[in-house]
């Protein structure tokens, strides 16, 4: 078996290179390439996955060039340089590592309120120039000071947690911060308005989105206390820089520490050149101990995906340990063929599916089940879905996805049930994972039966009456169809019957049509996994 490769188009540690040839990945260095995208757009094309730092852009051409990419890694959270929809629309596993360098940014932000509360730089560059200037660099304490946080998830939390230890008063906004987290933290949640209005320090620690765009404006500003003074280490746009800069020319804010800019690199900003207002080029996970952990993050989160199945810290699909890949594995073969199964026989548009994980597959990681399901599912309508971008396909879609789990229920330990709703009906089926690994379907619209998923079957429903076996049996081996397996179910004599054939060869249209022709033949369907 081929070994999967891997691309470092920008400077990573050779422990973190090491790493990759440790876990039996072939990895080609080359620190550079990122900033000569005709080079890349050369190369990129070779591999399996591709390991960046901010350097590389990863644009929708690159994309369209990487035939054979599975994975991104970035070493670092920020992923701006990434075209996320047009990786996911491919498959393409986004990775980041939000984690390394998490504390390295918290105690940057720190650093700048201290820097712009004691006005720091200014009073050293004045010192520096032989000037003795102590009336004119006058601070204020920090102690029992107001803190807003704004985005209160890992960096901000540590942040929050710094800002405690240094008896300040933290406050939080955070749609996602639970009451308990709060109290966890010694922090308040409170709404923004009602931090802009009691906050003495602003510090932002939130994803860039439409949402946060410019969260501080000038109307955001003209809330705040007279003498606030923002930090910004997250994102460049989540301030109106403008409207910061003539707020602190107007004595609003008091002082401002800035790393991030709407334009990096920054070599113009009306910030720049303004009283107490302190900044830095992007410095916040630059440390020598953040660089290398986000570096040892990603080639060990990107070697596990490719040699073991593990996914972690992915932006666009569910995470799978590589303990749960290796059980996870006949499930999710078996999810994306029910999905399958029922997106060969859906003819109407899909309206919403449900579906029921019993037994020990409830336990298991359904998010990545029901991705892999739905890939299935709408794979034979839109032939570009796989398992990472099925389920944003079917949200765009309109299609409602539900999923319950219980206990075991009837005579199997484990199953799957998928029910799919159209505006014309509602069909199920259900299937298991046997001793053997292998998937089997169990059952077909309530009726039991099982089968394997051969590569070619012929389905068909049908009214029972006797003799219709014999008329197909006579049909197919006249027509020079050779049947594999013969599989039967039926909800009571007389009543509907579910036949699923495997032959050896594809049915041909001919056939199948004269299929649709016997008496009691209700629909008539080659499926094909």
């Amino acid at each position: 078996m081929t070994a999967p490769r891997v691309l470092v188009s920008d400077k990573l540690s050779k422990t973190a290179v090491q790493i990759f040839k440790d876990r039996g990945v072939d990895v080609d260095y080359l620190p550079d390439l990122g900033k000569d995208k005709e080079k890349l757009l050369a190369v990129i094309g070779d591999y399996d996955g591709l390991a960046i730092r901010s350097a590389t852009k990863v644009s929708d051409k690159v994309l369209a060039a990487a035939t054979k990419l599975r994975v991104i890694g970035r070493a670092g959270i920020g992923v701006d340089n990434v075209d996320v929809p047009a990786a996911t629309a491919k498959g393409i596993i986004v990775m980041n590592t939000p984690f390394g360098n998490s504390i390295t940014t918290a105690e940057h932000a720190i650093a700048l309120m201290f820097a712009i509360a004691r006005q720091l730089p200014a009073a050293d560059a004045s010192t520096q120039a032989g000037k003795w200037e102590k009336n004119r660099f006058m601070g204020t304490e920090i102690t029992a000071k107001t803190l807003g946080v704004i985005g209160c998830g890992n960096i901000g939390s540590i942040v929050a947690d710094r800002a405690v230890g240094l008896k300040m008063k933290v406050i939080a906004f955070d749609p996602y911060l639970s009451e308990e987290r709060a109290v966890q933290l010694g922090v308040d949640k409170v709404d923004l308005d009602e931090l802009f209005r009691r906050a003495d320090f602003i510090t932002l620690h939130t994803p860039l989105t439409e949402k946060t765009k410019n969260i501080i404006d000038a109307g955001a500003i003209a809330k705040m206390k007279d003498g606030v003074r923002i930090i910004n280490c997250a994102r460049g746009g989540l301030v109106d820089e403008e409207a910061l800069a003539a707020a602190i020319r107007a004595g609003k804010v008091a002082g401002a520490g800035v790393d991030v800019f709407v334009t990096e690199p920054a070599e113009a900003s009306p910030l720049f050149g303004l009283p107490n207002v302190v900044c830095t080029p992007h410095l916040g996970a630059s440390t020598t101990e953040a660089q290398e952990n986000v570096a040892l993050q990603v080639a060990e989160q990107m070697a596990d995906y490719l040699v073991n199945g593990a996914v972690s810290n992915a932006l666009n699909m569910p995470s799978i340990s590589a303990e749960e890949a290796v059980r996870l594995t006949p499930f999710v073969r078996l999810a994306e063929k029910l999905g399958s199964f029922a997106g060969q026989l859906t003819e109407s548009t899909i309206n919403g599916v449900t579906i029921e994980y019993a037994g020990d597959v409830a336990d298991m990681n359904t998010r990545a089940l029901t991705a892999a399901l739905l890939a299935g599912l709408l794979r034979p309508i839109l032939t570009e879905v796989n398992m990472v971008n099925a389920p944003v396909v079917a949200r765009e879609r309109g299609i409602a996805v539900d999923e319950t789990r219980q206990t075991q229920r009837g005579a199997y330990e484990t199953y799957v049930r998928l029910t799919v709703r159209t505006d014309q009906q509602e069909r199920s089926v259900a299937g298991t994972v046997f001793s053997d690994g292998r998937p089997r379907v169990i059952q077909i619209k309530g009726i039991d039966m099982e089968s394997g998923f051969a590569p070619n079957l012929l389905y068909i429903t049908n009214r029972d009456r006797p003799g219709f076996i014999g008329r197909l049996g006579t049909l197919l081996g006249n027509a020079k169809v050779n049947i594999a397996n013969f599989n039967l179910g039926r909800v009571a004599a007389g009543e509907d019957a579910i036949s699923l054939i495997e032959v050896d060869e594809p049915i041909t249209d001919a056939v199948l049509e004269h299929v649709r022709t016997l008496d009691g033949v209700v629909q008539a369907k080659r499926l094909s996994f």
